[in-house]
């Protein structure tokens, strides 16, 4: 595990950018990058935007959507296509709209078996992008929810109570198949859960992931490692 630590967000906005650019370097012409939503990544594929790289062999997936369409100011797929992926010609995969969640995740798991690496476990994602709430959830996999109990299925709908909202998520054992995720968190209301899942004994979903990951990197600010002992 690698822990990079930065005195703001929009330095660890630019590490992250430095991350993306060195791995698509490296596995070109092969590239799957698990894209999330939030104003950390926001800031991360603007970045990203003027970088010199081979763009049509980028393919980014969305690690969780909410289930609405792609044109809807709440779209995750949106935000990384107004800040990216409309300005290179790199490949986006957004979820498919239908008006039907679990047939829309259905649909989108289909979609990533054929888009990423075979495995003899299933899919394999490349490199994936992670954000981590207040609560330890990743992507759409919360503490309690359906969602973090499927073993069967790489993409699955999930009413979320404390959202109200349907949410089409990666699960967990699609997310541990990666050949690297990166977790990106910043803010002083992150430190407490980011103390937890890094240095407790946690069963919180961000941990799930992150300890079993083949190659997990953490990149925060100061604000949200406020509370580790590094």
């Amino acid at each position: 595990m690698r822990i990079r630590i930065f005195d703001d967000a929009d330095r660890l906005a630019e590490a992250a950018a430095q991350e993306i650019e060195a791995w698509v370097r490296l596995t070109a012409p092969n590239v799957t990058i698990g894209l999330a939503g939030g104003q950390t990544p926001r800031a991360t594929y603007r970045r990203l935007r003027e970088a010199r790289l081979p763009w049509d062999e980028v393919h980014g997936w969305m690690v969780d959507e909410r289930f609405v369409p792609i044109d809807d100011p709440a779209s995750n797929a949106g935000m990384a296509a107004k800040t990216l992926f409309d300005h290179v010609p790199a490949t986006l995969h957004p979820v498919p709209w239908v008006e039907d969640p679990q047939a829309a995740a259905a649909r989108y798991d289909k979609e990533l078996a054929g888009l990423l690496d075979a495995s003899t476990t299933g899919p394999k994602p490349g490199l994936v992008l992670l954000g981590v709430g207040e609560d330890g959830h990743t992507a759409s996999l919360f503490p309690g929810g359906d969602a973090i109990t499927v073993r069967d299925r790489d993409y699955v709908a999930d009413w979320v109570p404390q959202q109200e909202a349907w949410r089409l998520t990666a699960t967990l054992p699609l997310l541990r198949r990666a050949r690297r995720t990166m977790f990106l968190v910043t803010g002083r209301a992150k430190a407490e859960i980011v103390a937890e899942v890094l240095e407790g004994d946690s069963g919180l979903p961000a941990a799930m992931v992150s300890d079993a990951s083949k190659d997990p990197v953490w990149l925060i600010d100061r604000d949200a490692a406020a509370r580790l002992s590094v």
